[in-house]
């Protein structure tokens, strides 16, 4: 997939923060027209999303797109229900994974691929907060070393 045909209109941050991602999976959306243009302006908040499965049926809830400020009475509800767009061995997947202890399966960004919203979404184990704290530290570090680098190749 090449990223210059991605636009990235929304991303759950937390995400990685809160959860270790073992596998994510791109799904497509079933979404109405004006939800499509909301989120052409950019407009979208994933962070308080989740994605249940439901009779064979993967559902993103929670998530919130804004009504479409120059729709009419066709606008949407910006907390609806929202189909995913998955293979069925996908479903069966995510199901058989997210029954085990600490699993559960979180929205991680909300894109555009050739005209068309995709989803993002992953399988992610729970966080420790000692684990948070590790991933903080690892990262200040990281941080700090590209800082060093960055000095020495100038001076």
């Amino acid at each position: 997939m090449a990223e210059d045909k991605l636009k990235v209109v929304a991303t759950n941050r937390s995400a990685r923060h809160d959860y270790f991602i073992d596998a994510t999976y791109e799904a497509g959306m079933a979404l109405t027209g004006t939800e499509v243009k909301s989120l052409r302006q950019g407009h979208a908040a994933i962070g308080d999303g989740y994605i249940s499965v439901d009779r064979g049926e993967a559902w993103l809830e929670n998530v919130y797109i804004p009504e479409y400020t120059e729709g009419t009475w066709t606008n949407h509800a910006p907390r609806r229900k929202r189909k995913l767009l998955l293979h069925g061995t996908e479903i069966d997947e995510l199901l058989l994974a997210t029954r085990e202890r600490g699993v559960t399966i979180v929205p991680l960004r909300l894109y555009f691929v050739k005209g068309r919203a995709k989803l993002e979404i992953g399988l992610g184990r729970g966080k420790k907060l000692y684990d948070k704290r590790q991933s903080l530290k690892e990262r200040q570090d990281n941080r700090e070393a590209q800082r060093a680098i960055a000095t020495r190749d100038r001076g």
